[in-house]
């Protein structure tokens, strides 16, 4: 199957936009090279959003990414949320769209978070199902996320490693390689973080997410309320080293730092892929 990944443009550095940074997302456009938006904050949105929306594809790339697809639900995809993403998507005009490896709706319910799927054979099945059903409603590529989790399901067939090659080999989607989840994943469950990326499918990342992990007690959390630490800059640099990035972004949802410190962790990140051989800038 040919990758999803061949032949989709190199965006750089960018940016995951919250409206905190409008206005200095502006005021440092040359330090931003494309946008990621988070699609769930523009569906059944008040006019103004999709105005804010409209401003933003006129000035940067844009990449959706959304929260609510529940790719893993057994019980298939939300049609009506299928129909709105694809709305969203039209008016971003993306190179690629991205979800998670997760669900997020069971028993037509919301659950409010992103939970795990069992890295099984039937859950394997459903995830194709389901993408499969995406691609046909919406003809852009997508490329799919790692989450961080705390529990392991006694019955899981394999690996999660594992469980992403095989989807994205049987839905030839590329990989949104959170580095920061990959990392807190890793330190949680006591693993070397380079086994998982050595079994990971390195020629299928299309983007990297990257930002610092909150410790609480003897545990890391994905809260995207920290600065991007060093442990987490050498996952990045060692995924730069063995992928063909097309571009990273920064998350930051909480505890926003003067926008000057978000640009020098964008000013590093290109170093960093530059330093590898990447043209970003």
């Amino acid at each position: 199957m040919q990758l999803v990944v061949e032949g989709l443009p190199t965006l750089g550095i960018g940016l995951g936009f919250r409206p905190q940074f409008k206005a200095e997302v502006f005021l440092n456009r040359d330090a931003i090279e494309f946008l990621e938006i988070t699609s769930d904050h523009y569906i059944d949105s008040p006019p103004k959003k999709l105005e804010e929306l409209q401003l933003l594809a006129e000035h940067f790339p844009l990449i959706p990414h959304s929260l609510e697809l529940s790719l893993g639900s057994a019980e298939g995809i939300d049609e009506g949320y299928l129909s709105k993403l694809a709305d969203i998507v039209s008016i971003a005009h993306p190179a690629w769209f991205s979800d998670h490896i997760c669900f997020t709706r069971s028993g037509g319910v919301n659950i409010g978070h992103l939970a795990p799927v069992p890295f099984t054979e039937e859950a394997l099945g459903a995830f194709v199902r389901n993408v499969d059903k995406v691609k046909k409603r919406i003809d852009v590529p997508l490329i799919l996320e790692n989450i961080t989790y705390n529990i392991d399901y006694p019955w899981n067939e394999m690996s999660e490693a594992a469980f992403i090659r095989r989807l994205l080999e049987e839905t030839d989607c590329g990989l949104l390689l959170d580095v920061a989840n990959l990392y807190i994943n890793s330190v949680n469950r006591g693993v070397d973080w380079r086994d998982v990326v050595n079994e990971l499918p390195l020629d299928r990342v299309v983007q990297l997410h990257f930002v610092g992990a909150h410790r609480h007690a003897d545990r890391l959390i994905d809260a995207h309320a920290d600065t991007t630490d060093d442990e987490i800059w050498n996952v990045f640099r060692e995924v730069a080293v063995r992928c063909n990035i097309k571009g990273a972004i920064l998350e930051r949802d909480e505890n926003f730092p003067g926008f000057s410190e978000v640009v020098a962790e964008l000013k590093t990140a290109r170093e960093l892929l530059n330093a590898e051989g990447y043209v970003l800038s």
